[in-house]
This record gives C-alpha cells, structure tokens and sequence, in this order.
C-alpha cells in the first residue's frame, strides 16, 4: 500500500484531467466543476479520511445539525452591543447602532435589522442581506446533477 503523504505528493503533480479521472476512481462520481487546487484538496482530504477513519459520530452529528439549520436558513446572525453597522443607500450612509434590547437608527430603536432595512428602503428586506451580512445563495455549480 502506498504511504499517505507519497499518495499526498503524487496528487500534487497531476493535471486537471487526471485529478478528475482520480475523483472519479475515489468517489465512484464525476468530479465537480472545481477548479484543480480543490480537486487536489478534496482528494487529498478524502485520502487522509481513509487512512484515519473519518470524523467522529459526535462530529457528525454536530454537524448535522448546524448544516441543517443553515439549510433552514435558520442560522442565527448575532452582533454584539456596541456594534456599528453602515450602509450607503441612495447616496446616504445610514449608521446603525447595536444595543443590548435592539437597534438604534438616529434616535429611533427597532426590534431587528430588517425592520431597519424596511424604514431606510421602504420596501421589504432581509436585514442581514441589506447590510452585507449574509450573502445570496450560489446558483448551482454547472454540470452538477442533483440524481447522482
């Protein structure tokens, strides 16, 4: 059997056509459209994971758990009191102060930041969008299939 780093080594070397007929050996799976240095990583991660025997169950589940709240979009954004957060709409920068019981926009407080978002637009938003917090989610990667 070869040693892992020489296998680590050796996936260094490969070109983009190679790593992707060695993902297709690893994972039974057409590669992803990735570009080559994350091939080589998933690669040499899926090596390592081989030798090892992978996570732990606790880790798992851990992380189950938050890559499905984050799935949900429940994945809570919290910003300390103190904070600051600017945004420049339509010419004016707007400065939003975070409190220990909400916001403040001048002198007027507001429960979450897209109440905030609502009052400086006028129209609905997500305040963690509005205020780059929270960024849309890719589109999907071409050439990927969602049947395996």
């Amino acid at each position: 059997m070869v040693r892992l780093d020489e296998q680590l080594a050796r996936l260094a070397t490969l070109s983009p056509a190679d790593l992707r007929i060695e993902w297709r050996l690893s994972f039974r799976e057409d590669a992803p459209d990735l570009s080559p240095s994350l091939l080589r990583r998933g690669l040499a991660y899926h090596a390592q994971e081989q030798r090892s025997g992978g996570l732990s169950a606790a880790t798992l589940r851990m992380l189950s758990v938050v890559g499905s709240s984050v799935g949900r979009g429940k994945a809570e954004i919290r910003l300390k009191p103190g904070t600051r957060l600017l945004r420049e709409w339509n010419g004016t920068v707007y400065s939003v102060l975070v409190t220990e019981d909400g916001l403040l926009l001048g002198n007027q407080r507001f429960a979450s930041l897209s109440q905030v978002a609502a009052e400086i637009t006028g129209a609905h938003w997500s305040g963690p969008r509005f205020f780059g917090l929270k960024r849309r989610a890719a589109p999907p990667v071409r050439g990927s299939s969602a049947h395996g």
